[in-house]
């Protein structure tokens, strides 16, 4: 599986973690920047990871920020893209089987051990389909 992972300046600690927590477990994994802890404006990076996923260029985006907050306005913004801010394990899991989304977005602020949880469930996790899918074809403006 392809990821795509961005980050600002509060996420690049994480991300250097995540990324080669990702490459241990095979995941092909594409880094879209920030490359440094310099001031860096998130939108920049969310825009690049949701366009990766939304083009399928990859399956899954990462993206990290100081809250995550900010990563998931904006990724929200591109077509096709559920980017969900998660801070629970279990919230992982469940916006993977119900919500299918294809971003996962975490605030630095969290810890790196919370955060690295989430992101293992998150990865093994599918979607559940079924009754789920009319739901996500509502998000995505299939109906109504």
């Amino acid at each position: 599986m392809r990821i795509a992972i961005g980050n600002d300046h509060r996420g690049y600690e994480l991300k250097l973690k995540i990324v080669e927590w990702l490459k241990s477990q095979g995941y092909e994994v594409t880094d879209v920047g920030a490359f440094s802890e310099e001031s860096a404006d998130y939108p920049d990076f969310a825009a690049k990871v949701a366009k990766a996923v939304a083009q399928g260029q990859a399956e899954r985006g990462v993206l990290i920020c100081g809250t995550g907050i900010g990563m998931s306005m904006s990724a929200n913004k591109m077509p096709g893209i559920r980017a969900a801010l998660v801070y629970k394990p279990e919230y992982a899991a469940l916006t993977r089987m119900h919500n299918d989304a294809n971003v996962l977005c975490l605030g630095e602020m969290n810890g790196d051990d919370l955060n690295m949880e989430v992101l293992k469930v998150f990865m093994g996790t599918q979607f559940e389909g079924g009754r789920h899918q009319r739901r996500i074809d509502k998000i995505q403006g299939r109906c109504c």
